[in-house]
């Protein structure tokens, strides 16, 4: 069976893996002398923001696609075993990163960062939660879309009920996973809304629309009504039922918001795809573990405990911050692009030589 890539898709993750790139080095190392107000600033931070939602909404996009494409069905389908082995890579993987091998050598105990989730074990997670979803509604044929949907907007709707739950009688293992209120990076509520709302998608397009066109239009659509009317919308239901828990939704609107970018992004790669289709663009999207381990290596200074974070966290200016975070981006993704082609055969041979 021929492969079949959605390359807007593999352009949009490299967007996400870049902004997550220079972000992660601008908010490490510059804060303190950025004028807050400023409004290149402000649309920076409000970009950022959006590279999460869209990773989680491309995660279910993707695998979904992938079982739905696949015509062997429920449990023998082979991609259920592969999105196993690959979700708990993705959760082992975010864990090593976390790891301080310093420490832990010199303490033998390990940090209570390292039991708290970050993105890598909550896209793993969202694999797990894909593959949950196919499974028990693959019987529902054409109603499963509205079901998957309905499931993210209830996971979005009910967000003020379970944002501060600390589930303190669970360890700290468990717990954490659950919500922010128990100071992990990220959490399976709100985030796996947008893994429901990307498995959505995948089941209600064709394996490869004709007419992308006109599927981009729709997302730009109704991603534009989403991010800028959304919350008047969710107001006026909210009276309506006479509903305090929408009224709440509504004041702090960010998870509908930030899924209408993601629509609207889509739309716009969706209209790109012509562009991007086998370029080096998309290529880099095909890389994003890769760059997101070696970028955490470097910033953070896993398992050795020696990062950029240890010498310059917070210490530069926002012009030096601004030029360093160009310079990081481009080095990290060169040497991820360049390893198996150059890197890779050349340790080969200093490893067989000594």
């Amino acid at each position: 069976m021929a492969t079949q890539r959605l390359y807007f898709i593999d352009a949009l993750r490299a967007f996400a893996i870049l902004m997550m790139l220079q972000g992660h080095f601008i908010s490490g190392f510059d804060t303190s002398t950025v004028n807050q107000n400023n409004f290149l600033y402000r649309a920076w931070l409000y970009n950022r923001g959006i590279t999460a939602p869209v990773f989680f909404t491309i995660t279910g996009w993707v695998f979904m696609f992938l079982l739905e494409r696949n015509p062997i069905k429920g449990w023998q389908n082979p991609r259920l075993r592969k999105g196993l082995k690959r979700a708990f890579e993705l959760i082992l993987w975010g864990y090593a990163l976390r790891l301080s091998l310093p420490y832990f050598l010199t303490t033998g105990r390990i940090t209570k960062t390292f039991l708290r989730p970050d993105v890598l074990q909550i896209i793993g997670c969202g694999l797990l939660f894909s593959m949950l979803l196919y499974l028990l509604f693959n019987s529902l044929g054409k109603l499963r879309p509205l079901l998957f949907f309905a499931i993210g907007i209830g996971i979005f709707s009910t967000n003020p009920l379970y944002t501060d739950l600390t589930f303190e009688k669970l360890p700290l293992f468990i717990s954490a996973y659950l919500t922010k209120a128990n100071g992990a990076v990220f959490y399976l509520l709100p985030w796996l809304g947008y893994v429901s709302f990307g498995a959505g998608i995948a089941v209600l397009m064709p394996k490869r629309p004709k007419k992308l066109t006109y599927w981009a239009i729709g997302f730009l659509t109704l991603g534009y009504v989403l991010s800028f009317h959304s919350t008047v919308l969710i107001h006026s239901l909210s009276k309506t039922l006479s509903s305090t828990l929408l009224n709440e939704v509504a004041n702090n609107n960010f998870l509908f918001i930030h899924l209408g970018d993601v629509l609207m992004l889509f739309g716009v790669f969706m209209l790109l795809e012509p562009l991007v289709k086998q370029s080096l663009w998309q290529k880099i999207g095909t890389k994003t573990l890769s760059l997101y381990i070696v970028h955490y290596v470097i910033l953070y200074g896993s398992f050795t405990g020696i990062g950029l974070y240890k010498f310059f966290h917070h210490s530069l200016s926002w012009e030096v911050a601004v030029l360093g975070a160009l310079c990081f981006t481009v080095g990290v993704t060169a040497l991820v692009l360049a390893y198996p082609k150059y890197m890779k055969p050349l340790v080969g041979r200093i490893t067989n030589t000594n």
